[in-house]
């Protein structure tokens, strides 16, 4: 490590400022996002820095993400974290590896974060994508940064699973079944009526802060009746989004969900907690119903310039190889339709997430979309086959601050039940 250069700040700012290579990130991903971990002045990261948390060298994995970042070895990669040995730390794995032309930067705190005139850059909507110590902070009464409320419900998703929540939740959590939120019929957003008499019967209000995570397992579409089963977390991505949708308006994802939690060191409760009803939600239900389109106005996103509908399914259900669920017959696509690439199948968001299950680096999955011409001017509504994969998608683009984005609530499975609605199989020209 003798031999790895050390940076000052102002030969940063000018690799920097000259792209002359990769800088790395490997603080933990909330403090990459905004969060201001050490309780330093400003939160964020240095422009364009890349996030490899040095805590991810502990799996195998990590390696194959230094490919999917595209941090080569023939390019110089500045590495810095909140102290010199997290970065030293870094480097010496990274020169194991083969990267020779590395250097350290060791004054992030010191000098980087204090100098205002020197950028950050941060997650938009970073306080909404929270991370294990600040639930922990909130459950024990201890007032987390960016909480001035004194009403907080933490629920924890599932579907149609309450042994899900039985064998081990977040202590105070309660059960969220994602079918008190959607429709069993068509799974669509429940009607006004009863979204409000069951957010009452949760207790929570429309100034209640909301926390809604879940647990990851890896369904297997072909082996299960009912794969949603596994997928807690991509449950409570739909259940969050509903949540805004109705008008709650301090609703809060756990980066990761309960995987994150209990990599924290954190341990979970087998106590089954009873919601505390109240009266009344406070307003009018939706408070925000541009959240959520449906059929007649997805039509108009497909015949507009300054919109688009967004298809996040995998690429076989896209070209019509498979329906993608076991109660939707119909294959195919939304004719006109940009591809948003979920992952691997119904159950899956690869592509949206890093592999410990926390969100993807938001400037990747922004750069993504812009190379599929979807950018922030325009109205974008993401969907899938019933609405999950398509709120997880819009959590991200509404996370960065994108102003225009919704979830079209029917998607494929209200799309394709209609015989007058024109269907799209095999690849796009």
């Amino acid at each position: 490590m003798d031999n790895v250069p050390v940076v000052s700040t102002d030969q940063l700012q000018r690799f920097v400022n000259k792209s002359l290579g990769t800088v790395l990130d490997v603080r933990p991903i909330a403090a990459y996002n905004g969060w201001r971990l050490r309780d330093e002045n400003r939160g964020g990261h240095i422009p364009n820095a890349k996030s490899i948390p040095l805590k991810w060298t502990r799996y195998m994995d990590w390696v194959e993400v230094l490919d999917e970042k595209n941090i080569k070895k023939s390019a110089p990669v500045v590495v810095y974290g909140y102290e010199k040995e997290e970065a030293r730390s870094m480097a010496e794995k990274l020169l194991d590896l083969g990267y020779d032309d590395l250097r350290v930067y060791n004054k992030f705190l010191t000098e980087w974060i204090v100098d205002e005139d020197l950028p950050l850059h941060r997650l938009e909507r970073y306080k909404q994508l929270v991370h294990p110590e600040w639930v922990k902070q909130l459950i024990e009464g201890n007032n987390p940064q960016e909480y001035d409320n004194d009403d907080f419900v933490i629920c924890h998703s599932h579907y149609g699973y309450p042994e899900d929540y039985k064998k081990g939740h977040i202590p105070g959590a309660i059960a969220l079944d994602t079918n008190w939120l959607e429709s069993t019929e068509n799974w669509n957003r429940r009607t006004p009526e009863e979204l409000r008499t069951r957010l009452e019967s949760l207790g929570i209000h429309y100034d209640t802060t909301v926390v809604v995570y879940g647990r990851f397992s890896a369904p297997v579409y072909d082996e299960e009746r009912f794969p949603g089963k596994s997928a807690g977390h991509l449950g409570a991505m739909r259940s969050a989004a509903i949540l805004l949708y109705a008008g709650v308006q301090d609703v809060r994802i756990l980066n990761g969900g309960i995987t994150s939690w209990e990599d924290a060191g954190y341990k979970l409760s087998t106590e089954e907690v009873d919601p505390k009803p109240i009266d009344d939600f406070g307003i009018e239900i939706p408070g925000r119903p541009e959240i959520m389109i449906d059929t007649p106005e997805a039509k108009e996103y497909l015949a507009s310039e300054d919109a688009e509908l967004v298809s996040v399914r995998s690429w076989p259900e896209f070209i019509g190889e498979r329906s993608g669920y076991h109660y939707i017959e119909n294959k195919g696509r939304i004719p006109g339709a940009v591809f948003g690439n979920c992952g691997s199948d119904a159950y899956h968001m690869e592509n949206y997430r890093n592999f410990d299950h926390t969100m993807r680096e938001y400037q990747e999955v922004a750069q993504n979309w812009i190379e599929e011409g979807l950018t922030p001017d325009k109205k974008l509504a993401f969907y899938c086959g019933t609405g999950w994969r398509g709120s997880e998608a819009f959590w991200n683009a509404y996370l960065m601050g994108w102003p225009k984005v919704s979830v079209y609530d029917g998607g494929w499975y209200e799309w394709s039940s209609d015989p007058k609605n024109p269907i799209g199989t095999g690849e796009p020209e």
